[in-house]
């Protein structure tokens, strides 16, 4: 019988884990700190220990991976009402069968010595290149998926967007513009472009605003620079229909005449 180590099994779970919920948070546009990311990471690792346990039946494994889902969902996103705890539980569950698919096709490629599978946790003596590789591919497949599921038009809504930052909180029309697709390549967020002026006491506090930092940009007629910083909250709400969404972004600092211009894709799903 071959030796399962519990170090590298906890090891390999939280390294998962976070990619998971990396992914969860990319599909859903929703924001996840490092360090929350981790905590539940490290949090979700402990049901890897149930592949050392006896064989479950089907209703208490699937009761207890239900559980395991939902609290981590909830851990890492918080509770914002049923429906996005739903949405985000789906995604997590879709992105946790994508890799199950992704790490079995590899295993069959590359027929490692030995892999342990029971109770729905699985280990497997990879290298760590080839665990590193095989994540990469997916994040890339799902980078592809999104910007082709995400080809939608212009939204026709009316949106108030509300950005909270330290003990400031600025609250400014929001416009959905499928042409803004300014991202920041340090953490790959959209970036909303919003009216400077409207955080002038943010930039005139004495210390620099978390994240700040510069970005090239372009529009049809010009190019040049847009300053951006990291808020520590952004919500979008939809002035008909009265739908929130906290969403992960940066904040750009532009001329938009009171207004906060975002890619509507950060509102999908």
């Amino acid at each position: 019988m071959q030796t399962i180590y519990i170090d590298v099994l906890i090891i390999l779970n939280i390294y998962v884990n976070y990619f998971l919920l990396r992914i969860t948070a990319r599909i859903t546009h929703s924001p996840l700190s490092f360090r929350r990311c981790m905590i539940t990471a490290v949090y979700g690792s402990i049901y890897s220990l149930l592949i050392l346990a006896p064989s479950l039946n089907g209703f208490i494994n699937t009761l207890i991976k239900l559980i395991a889902v939902v609290t981590i969902v909830i851990i890492a996103f918080g509770f914002q009402g049923k429906k996005r705890l739903i949405i985000n539980t789906v995604a997590f569950f879709s992105a946790n069968f994508i890799l199950a698919g992704t790490v079995y096709a590899v295993y069959s490629w590359s027929e490692p010595d030995f892999m342990q599978f029971n109770n729905s946790y699985f280990y497997i003596d990879f290298s760590l290149l080839l665990l590193v590789l095989t994540t990469a591919v997916m994040y890339f497949l799902v980078y592809i998926a999104e910007n082709f599921m995400y080809r939608t038009p212009e939204s026709t809504d009316c949106y108030d967007v509300i950005i909270k930052y330290m003990d400031t909180v600025v609250t400014l029309d929001g416009l959905a513009d499928t042409g803004n697709s300014l991202t920041d390549f340090f953490s790959g967020s959209p970036v909303i472009v919003c009216d400077r002026k409207k955080f002038s006491g943010i930039k005139n506090n004495g210390s620099i605003p978390k994240g700040f930092r510069i970005l090239p940009c372009s529009t049809i007629s010009d190019s040049g620079f847009i300053e951006v910083f990291r808020p520590d909250e952004v919500l979008i709400k939809n002035t008909l229909s009265g739908e929130r969404k906290k969403v992960d972004a940066v904040i750009g600092l532009g001329e938009n005449s009171g207004n906060a211009v975002f890619n509507p894709k950060i509102l999908k799903i």
